[in-house]
């Protein structure tokens, strides 16, 4: 089994996984990392919103959670613009990256 993780620095969207996954419920991909009790070891923080808005974070739209999404972002190095996620910059697209030729890691 493959995993790639969106690497440190980088973003990528609730639509963009499920394209990945075949699916057309991105609203889905969102309800499902809310569950995520292994966050931010298990980074659903760099998952955010087709606008580069921030989403939630840890069953959170708002506060602290949010706020530490963001931190954790920045940290990171991700670069934000007018308080959004700069896509032109920080995109992670899972299309350019070929599960059949690498074995499981975070790239």
């Amino acid at each position: 089994m493959h995993c790639v993780m969106v690497p440190s620095g980088k973003v990528t969207t609730y639509g963009e996984i499920a394209h990945t996954l075949g699916i057309k419920g991105y609203q889905a991909i969102g309800k499902a990392l809310k569950c995520n009790p292994y966050a931010p070891d298990v980074p659903c923080h760099r998952v955010v919103r087709k606008d580069g808005s921030l989403g939630g974070f840890k069953g959170s739209l708002m506060n602290e959670a949010i706020l530490e999404k963001k931190r954790l972002l920045n940290a990171e190095g991700v670069i934000f613009e007018e308080g959004k996620v700069d896509l032109t910059k920080c995109f992670f697209s899972f299309s350019k990256f070929s599960l059949e030729n690498n074995s499981s890691k975070d790239i």
